[in-house]
């Protein structure tokens, strides 16, 4: 390629970004680029080498295209320096490099070379729609970030970004296959930044970037990030092992080449054509498997494992066969990855021999194409379609999850929590269950009946009362394993509980409990926010009948349709009442036409009144099920997410815990007078073993005026006694006193106790 003065040279300017500090200037008038004395030597920003790598795949009309979007992005980042003093244009040009590795299209090419100029540069989508058309445009808004906008936190302008990203991948997947090449360079380039940073970029990468790599089977970009993000995160760590490594790969050679000849004899003995390669494994798969199963580096004994690449499908089982009979397999550690793939697409045979000297090693039997996919992912089949019939199997699996982010969205209240449903689906490791019909479902590991209800169809998980796995009934909430067959019951009067939360383990499952729990309980949750601010701002001498201006202010800075919503965040635990309060004190006190209204009382602690609960509250209000508080127990709040309030006695270890970790979502709370109904009190009786003594004991407590709703029997340690289990239904602690009392008396009976968790 023929490149103009114009087209190669760049002039250097200081810089400010998060992987490159520039100084941005501004676009259509490169005179107006601010010049900075002491500036490193301008550089030359050669894109031959990318040019060289499209040409091969791409027609003539499409290199055109490249090359003006190479031209303009230069224009655009003239002047700019990244923070090791390289030309900023080197930037995208690597990054479309990473892109064309992949052979990606003309479009996404040029979104590579163009990703920053919105965000940077300050150049509108409709002027790179004319430039460059509407594709592109979409593709480089996609992965500009919103920092025009203002947040109230740093956190919520991150997952405002990373909605914002996912959300344009779920419309076209080569908006994150730029954007993690674009996290790659960043990470290759990241060691001229401060350590503060350094880290805050490596833990981002590695709780983001990181299982979306997995996610979409992009393996050499997966494992690359890790250990980038690993050796800024835990530098000396790092650095230790690496030594380690290093001194024991000389130690190992012998091993390596021993296996590698006797696997490559064995199987050319067999007639297979293979392809036969150890690899080591990657420093944080290393650590990692010393972290969690409390290993020394010494006893990390498969440091070092062996690939087989095949010229078949029937030569991968051929070939497992051959490896079996020249060294002994480990019991349980066979996968058939090629039976079931893995939910990105992964396929190959994995199995753990005993080696030469005793030392396991593990061995991965794929063909050529498998391989590609292994080691590409989704990029293996980059070809953008429209026509869902033509898409690959791996492309349909992507396809359906890249559709659960957009159904996520529409149940999501806010970009924190969609960030959060879509972290919980990013684990890497699967169970893989099946529907009556035989169907494989592949869920995280660790969920439940419930997630696989909710997998199905939002419907059958609203309506799911129960469940048979292999046949037998089950919890909702039991967790399913490999190979479970899994039929759901429904009913259609069941509806979500809040309880349902607190064991589901899929992003679709929490997104749609929390947005039925929104919706339906929407006038509890607005008058429980009601009474919450309320109280908030009296306690800190603001009068909560609040003027009409000040509501419109508040409503617009907060992102709330109305005040009745903005009741309802704060009733379901989504807002903080006393946060609220505080952000209504500001505005007043920064507007000076509005003076603040007469105080709410005439004497103040700035300390919160109590809350009154009554008990019918409804899904608003939950009794804590670890110590089941009933009236005239001391008792304390916690406002959980989209759960409202959970009540707590003030002595419950489970609150303690809680409330040391989370201080600021506790609230003090009372009961209020005139309850109208019972509430679950659970108590233990250690009696005789004989005849007749249960009967006795629920006699009683019927004849106390108590409900039974649970009895439970279990032996004594010294099996001479058993405990009776009872869950009552009481008025308060009177009651509760008074019935304990007349159980006591009763002959065979030692002891009566409240029983809590």
């Amino acid at each position: 390629m023929n490149l103009t003065p114009a087209d190669s040279s760049l002039s250097v300017a200081p810089n400010s970004r998060a992987n490159a500090e520039r100084t941005p200037a501004r676009h259509h008038d490169p005179a107006s680029k601010p010049e900075v004395s002491g500036a490193p030597t301008a550089g030359v920003a050669s894109v031959s080498h990318l040019i060289n790598k499209v040409a091969e795949y791409l027609t003539a009309s499409e290199l055109k295209k490249v090359k003006e979007a190479y031209r303009f992005s230069d224009e655009m980042h003239l002047g700019q320096i990244r923070k090791s003093g390289e030309p900023y244009i080197s930037h995208p040009i690597a990054v479309a490099e990473i892109c064309a590795d992949w052979k990606l299209d003309a479009q996404a090419i040029m979104a590579a070379l163009l990703h920053d100029v919105m965000e940077d540069q300050g150049v509108r989508k409709d002027e790179l729609i004319e430039r460059f058309g509407a594709p592109v445009a979409a593709l480089v808004d996609g992965l500009s970030k919103l920092d025009k906008i203002e947040f109230q936190s740093q956190i919520e302008a991150q997952a405002e970004n990373f909605r914002k990203m996912l959300l344009a991948m779920a419309r076209d997947v080569r908006v994150i296959l730029v954007k993690l090449a674009d996290r790659l360079h960043n990470m290759r380039t990241l060691g001229v930044m401060i350590p503060e940073k350094k880290r805050r970029i490596a833990r981002e990468t590695m709780e983001v970037y990181v299982p979306i790599a997995h996610r979409l089977g992009l393996n050499n970009i997966y494992r690359e990030l890790q250990d980038l993000a690993f050796s800024h995160l835990y530098p000396v760590r790092y650095r230790t092992l690496s030594k380690a490594v290093k001194a024991a790969r000389g130690n190992r050679r012998e091993v390596v080449t021993k296996i590698l000849d006797s696997v490559k004899n064995t199987l050319a003995a067999t007639g297979i054509q293979a392809q036969v390669y150890g690899r080591e494994k990657t420093l944080y798969g290393i650590y990692r498997k010393m972290r969690n199963k409390h290993l020394s580096f010494s006893q990390v004994l498969d440091v070092y494992g062996f690939r087989i690449v095949v010229d078949s499908f029937a030569n991968c089982y051929v070939a497992l066969g051959t490896l079996h009979a020249l060294y002994k397999p480990m019991p349980g550690k066979f996968k058939d990855y090629i039976a079931i793939p893995k939910l990105n697409g992964y396929q190959s045979l994995h199995t753990t021999l005993i080696g030469p000297y005793g030392t396991p090693v593990e061995f991965q039997i794929r063909t050529t194409e498998m391989h590609r996919v292994a080691e590409a992912g989704v990029a293996a089949h980059w070809l953008y379609k429209d026509d869902e019939a033509s898409l690959t199997d791996l492309q349909q699996r992507t396809h359906a999850w890249l559709q659960s982010l957009l159904d996520i969205q529409k149940q999501t209240g806010d970009s924190a929590e969609f960030l959060e449903h879509v972290k919980v689906d990013l684990f890497p490791d699967s169970v893989y269950v099946f529907t009556p019909k035989s169907k494989i479902i592949a869920l995280p590991r660790g969920a439940t009946v419930l997630d696989f209800a909710y997998t199905i169809h939002t419907d059958i998980g609203d309506q799911a009362i129960a469940a048979r796995v292999n046949h037998e009934h089950a919890a909702l909430r039991a967790e399913l394993r490999n190979g479970d067959i899994v039929e759901i019951v429904t009913a259609p009067t069941s509806r979500p509980s809040p309880n349902w939360l607190t064991f589901v383990r899929t992003g679709k499952a929490r997104s749609a409990i929390r947005h039925h729990l929104r919706t339906i309980n929407l006038a509890e949750s607005t008058e429980l926010g009601k009474r919450l601010l309320a109280q908030a701002l009296s306690a800190i001498d603001i009068d909560p009948l609040l003027p009409e201006a000040l509501i419109d202010k508040l409503l617009n800075e907060s992102s709330a349709k109305s005040l009745d919503e903005l009741y309802a965040d704060i009733g379901v635990g989504k807002r903080m009442a006393t946060l609220v309060a505080r952000h209504i004190r500001g505005l007043l006190e920064n507007d000076a036409a509005s003076p603040l209204p007469p105080l709410a009382s005439e004497s103040k602690s700035g300390k919160l009144d109590p809350v009154t609960i009554y008990g019918n509250e409804g899904t608003a209000v939950q009794l804590a099920q670890c110590c089941l508080p009933i009236p005239g127990d001391d008792i304390t709040g916690q406002l959980k997410r989209d759960q409202g309030i959970t009540v707590h006695s003030t002595d419950c270890e489970v609150a303690k815990r809680h409330q040391s970790k989370e201080p600021d979502r506790w609230i003090e709370l009372v009961w209020g007078h005139e309850l109208s109904r019972r509430f679950d009190c659970r108590i233990k009786v250690l009696v005789d073993n004989e005849k007749g003594v249960l009967a006795r004991v629920a006699a009683e407590i019927g004849e106390s005026d108590a409900n039974i709703t649970y009895v439970g029997m279990d032996d004594d340690r010294d099996h001479l006694m058993k405990q009776l289990r009872f869950t009552i239904q009481v008025e308060d602690r009177i009651h509760l006193a008074r019935l304990m009392r007349n159980v006591r008396r009763i002959p065979g009976v030692a002891r009566i106790v409240r029983e809590r968790t």
